[in-house]
């Protein structure tokens, strides 16, 4: 396919890419295909693009739901049926948090952004502090926009990209598709399976209260993900009742993101390179049911905590992670996030060109970051099915890039052409969330299990406002 085409569906037989979405998800964390027709879609419209990306919110969350009605089933014999409004569901790939009386702070550093190179485009992505600190570095300027333009354009993308990278900054410049199709790492990862998935010691099958109401009440998770597609997986799972413990180190903060995804969730603070904290995230991870981490595939094992330790502490746990690039290839261990991979792999290209504009166009969210999550979270869900009906743990293992072919692949077509419908008011839930910020609304949820209740126990709060010991 040249950068030219028109991207083409992946599937024939899918009669629309929210069909094609719905299946690859669920074949990915090896759903049992009979229960798809459990799913039915409600709302009309959808978001602009040059991708079906309502279809593709809608199938993510749709999979992840799917996965807590088949858990649910467990114990009441029937898998439910589960609906996904597609116009809440194109919402919820924004933001769901409405704050009244006060102002979430910026998602994006000033300096953060799209730059026109000497050959192109480059995404310089500085929310950081040490990430912004190191391409200010490689480009000799203070931190001003318009002197970060000024040295920009001096310099070829691809130079610039990798001397960023190799300072611990990151980087990435607009490739077409076929370019990234061309790339080692694009190779690499279009060889990967959607969704690495492995087996591990089987155990005493746990004794958790599978009620239809609160499905995952008991269960305990474990999170060390930070922005975004993580913490999304982990609200997510809060959200029908898990016991959720964020962990961050100390000084860390995500003034824009922390509000929208820490619903549900106790956050607390621990440094993993002091012993005594190690010590009590080991004692965490020993009595945990499931580990989701988005640390680069090497970080873990500098720290002491690589799969075997992890395993060790916990030989049925549920291990669940994430990184940027991919698992295989030369960009295996690159920091990376959506912006950076809608860059690398097409998409935003794709964007500029079907719009006919003289910039990068990205997503109208961060659809690659929010479908990663909620296939974390339908990965996580699956192998506590598995893990209580066999006693099995496992590891799964995703990648933003991976995800990026996913919504490539399906979106020769769009589904429902419609605009959507502006959000209104009666959108929104009408009880107050009062977060560590003030109050706000949220979006009502995009989907309905039916028997089954998505609500969260603690509102949003500030990191490091818990102790870290379960409740």
């Amino acid at each position: 396919m040249s950068s030219g085409e028109l991207i083409k569906t992946a599937d024939s037989t899918a009669s629309a890419p929210f069909d094609g979405y719905l299946q690859a998800f669920w074949e990915a964390v090896g759903g049992d295909p009979r229960h798809l027709a459990q799913v039915t879609v409600t709302g009309s419209g959808s978001a602009p693009c040059a991708f079906a990306y309502t279809d593709f919110a809608t199938a993510a969350i749709g999979a992840a739901s799917l996965a807590v009605a088949e858990f649910v089933s467990l114990n009441a014999g029937s898998v439910p049926s589960v609906k996904i409004d597609r116009r809440l569901a194109s919402f919820w790939f924004g933001t769901s948090l409405r704050p009244q009386g006060w102002v979430s702070a910026p998602q994006w550093d000033a300096i953060a952004g799209d730059y026109r190179t000497a050959d192109g485009w480059i995404r310089l992505h500085t929310n950081a502090p040490h990430h912004r600190e190191a391409t200010l570095a490689v480009l000799g300027v203070v931190g001003e926009r318009d002197a970060v333009a000024r040295a920009v354009a001096g310099w070829l993308g691809s130079e610039l990209e990798a001397t960023i990278v190799e300072r611990n900054g990151c980087a990435a410049v607009m490739r077409s598709v076929q370019a990234w199709a061309d790339h080692p790492q694009g190779q690499a990862v279009w060889n990967e399976p959607l969704l690495h998935h492995t087996l591990s010691t089987s155990g005493a099958k746990p004794t958790w209260p599978v009620s239809k109401e609160r499905p995952l009440r008991g269960v305990r998770v474990l999170d060390l993900t930070r922005i975004l597609a993580g913490p999304i997986a982990t609200r997510f799972l809060a959200g029908f009742g898990a016991d959720v413990l964020r962990i961050d180190p100390y000084g860390w903060e995500e003034p824009g993101i922390v509000p929208e995804v820490v619903l549900g969730k106790r956050c607390a603070r621990l440094d993993l390179k002091d012993a005594t904290d190690r010590a009590t995230f080991e004692r965490l991870l020993g009595q945990a049911d499931v580990l989701i981490h988005g640390y680069r595939p090497d970080a873990l094992a500098r720290l002491g905590l690589g799969v075997e330790r992890c395993r060790e502490l916990n030989p049925t746990l549920v291990d669940v992670a994430l990184d940027a690039y991919g698992w295989t290839g030369p960009w295996r261990e690159r920091r990376g996030f959506d912006s950076l991979v809608q860059m690398s792999t097409g998409v935003a290209e794709a964007g500029m060109r079907l719009a006919q504009s003289d910039r990068p166009v990205p997503l109208p969210g961060q659809a690659i970051d929010h479908g990663t999550g909620y296939l974390l979270a339908a990965a996580a869900i699956r192998g506590l099915t598995t893990r209580l009906t066999t006693g099995a743990g496992c590891a799964a293992r995703a990648s933003l890039a991976r995800t990026a072919k996913l919504l490539i692949e399906y979106s020769g077509s769009q589904g429902d052409l419609t605009p959507l419908v502006p959000e209104q008011q009666d959108d929104l839930t009408t009880q107050l969330e009062h977060t560590s910020w003030g109050p706000a609304y949220r979006l009502k949820p995009a989907l309905s299990i039916d028997g089954t209740q998505m609500q969260w126990d603690y509102p949003a709060g500030a990191l490091g406002s818990a102790t870290a010991q379960w409740r």
